[in-house]
């Protein structure tokens, strides 16, 4: 990759992804499109920053990106609520912005994707849409939706004889990132952002950090009786101190 653009690159992992990036020689441009400004703090002679709010109607400022031949997209929100405290006119702004704001990205870039040329693409899902997720419940299902978009549309690229695919990043909570109420530290998540990349550049379709020590099993859990991780997984964030009233 020489020229890459993270979709949610102000803060947390996408900041990571971004400064790691702007540290290797063969990177020639980091761009970085977000809502939020990048800080003076972050602002380097690689990174080019821009504006933008995703539950915009008018995607043409992709456009402007036809250099790029890296694509990763951090963008999304979520926090634990149960569903009925989560306010009706939040539904279609959580889905506007995990789910539809990612495929509609994507699908501006697709022709790079079925390209015989390298072009390397990865997006931040959620070990939330591999299984039931209580405090998560409209999160997952935005996450979800994409786990599934991601994996039907790999294989719709395999059967064009592409070696390209998208990456599904799908991560449990993240320490050193601004996504819970926290402060990104890049300090701390800088060597998870490497894994990231590695895994973009190796073209792989899936990478859960943490899958042999913690998430194997609980995928397994899962599997074997959703009912009963759901309880698990309710009562492990109601005692985990990450609730805020």
């Amino acid at each position: 990759m020489k020229r890459v653009l993270i979709v949610g690159g102000a803060n947390g992992i996408g900041l990571s992804i971004a400064k790691v990036l702007s540290g290797r020689k063969e990177i020639e441009r980091v761009y970085i499109l977000d809502k939020a400004p990048l800080s003076e703090v972050f602002k380097e002679d690689k990174i080019y920053s821009y504006e933008f709010d995703l539950t915009c109607t008018d995607y043409s400022i992709f456009d402007q990106f036809d250099d790029i031949d890296g694509l990763m997209i951090t963008a999304g929100f979520g926090r634990l609520a149960l569903f009925k405290d989560i306010p009706e006119d939040m539904i279609s702004l959580y889905f506007n912005v995990n789910t539809v704001a990612v495929i509609r990205v994507i699908k501006h870039f697709y022709e790079r994707l079925l390209s015989k040329d390298d072009f390397y693409c990865g997006v931040m899902v959620s070990i939330a849409g591999f299984m039931t997720s209580p405090f998560f419940s409209l999160y997952g299902a935005t996450k979800a939706a994409l786990k599934i978009f991601i994996e039907s549309v790999n294989v719709e690229l395999q059967k064009t004889g592409t070696t390209n695919r998208i990456l599904n990043v799908s991560p449990g909570a993240i320490k050193g990132t601004s996504f819970n109420q926290g402060l990104t530290d890049i300090s701390i998540t800088a060597p998870l952002a490497t894994e990231i990349l590695n895994n973009m550049l190796n073209k792989n379709d899936l990478f859960i950090p943490n899958y042999e020590t913690v998430y194997k099993e609980v995928l397994n859990r899962y599997h074997e009786d959703f009912r009963a991780e759901g309880i698990h997984s309710y009562e492990y964030k109601l005692n985990s101190g990450r609730m805020h009233k």
